[in-house]
């Protein structure tokens, strides 16, 4: 049964799910539980945005721990845990903050797999959030999802709705290998629609046509994709079509139905909050470039924020984040373009 509920509850319900599910799930993190030997009362937090909060009431300290204020010691022990047979959800607090704790994930758990011929497994995910617009400065705002996508033996997952967050968290905690789930800190309470009760799985390397059209392609990740259906509404009063894409995952990322979706459009908008240096909409243009040069009738348009870190000042940052009508120039841009006649 399907109902309304928002990204935070479907998350919410997907760890309630995994761990009366198997024994072996556990949580750590700072707070997840919260008053951890300080004056404060048990449960009291439930992580930074309260998404854990009770968890520690049902399943007891042993499954779900706070930790201290130590990236390194959080996540160089959810690695050694899924090692050894469990199968940790782990919460680095902010992407911002995984400088600290970066050899852990890079050199040890994406290459266990490999350096021991297929043998070993690794089952943990990490949690931490994305995402600019709550007012967190540049030290707690950035889009840093393009650093765990160029190495290899992660798999990186990005949801848009509460729909798609429920059934990807579950998938990630049934995989074998590490999984990085990046979850936009404006999309908890912002993003509802339909969830059904009942556990279920979205498969990874599968993307999500949000709306489909003939004129252009765009593809946009976490809230860009909410951002790209406002540009495609008012694109729509005015005789434009947009097909929205939105890839759920970016490592593996479902390229087949990107080019088969640009095959139809002939062009293509690519909607990305990283930074714009190597992000991951550039990586997507290069595939489309390479692999359906043929059916491209205009260059390829990546919306990204300025090379600059993200700003305090709430006027600053709210023009740093791509929004709709900046979307929609990028789109109106390609659609008057005509190969060998310019726009």
């Amino acid at each position: 049964m399907a109902r309304i509920i928002t990204m935070r509850q479907a998350l919410q319900e997907a760890f309630l799910h995994l761990m009366e599910e198997d024994p072996r799930v556990i949580m750590l993190g700072e707070d997840i539980a919260g008053g951890e030997g300080s004056p404060g009362s048990q449960d009291a937090w439930g992580g930074d945005m309260g998404l854990t909060k009770g968890l520690q009431p049902r399943f007891g300290k042993s499954r779900v721990m706070d930790t201290p204020i130590s990236e390194s010691a959080i996540i160089g022990t959810a690695v050694g845990a899924a090692t050894c047979g469990l199968r940790p959800i782990a919460e680095l607090m902010f992407v911002d903050f995984m400088g600290v704790c970066f050899d852990q994930i890079m050199n040890q758990a994406a290459k266990f797999r490999y350096m021991f011929g297929g043998r070993a497994e690794t089952p943990v995910v990490i949690r931490t959030q994305i995402g600019a617009g709550y007012r967190g400065a540049a030290q707690h705002s950035q889009c840093l999802y393009p650093l765990f996508t160029h190495i290899p033996g992660i798999k990186c997952v990005i949801p848009s709705s509460a729909y798609d967050a429920k059934g990807l968290m579950i998938e990630a905690v049934h995989d074998n290998d590490p999984v990085i789930f990046f979850e936009h800190k404006f999309l908890y309470d912002s993003a509802r629609d339909d969830v059904p009760e009942e556990a279920y799985t979205i498969p990874f390397g599968e993307a999500s046509i949000v709306r489909e059209g003939g004129d252009v392609t765009i593809v946009a990740l976490a809230r860009m994709v909410h951002v790209a259906r406002e540009a495609a509404s008012v694109l729509e009063r005015e005789g434009i079509s947009c097909e929205i894409i939105d890839p759920r995952t970016i490592s593996p990322l479902d390229e087949d139905t990107i080019l088969e979706s640009v095959a139809k459009t002939g062009r293509l908008v690519v909607v990305d909050e990283a930074y714009p240096r190597c992000n991951v909409g550039k990586d997507i243009a290069a595939l489309v470039a390479q692999q359906g040069f043929a059916d491209l009738r205009a260059p390829v348009e990546v919306v990204s924020p300025p090379h600059t870190p993200v700003p305090f000042a709430p006027e600053l940052e709210d023009a740093f984040i791509p929004d709709a009508a900046k979307v929609a120039d990028a789109v109106r841009r390609v659609a008057g373009w005509q190969r060998g006649g310019g726009k």
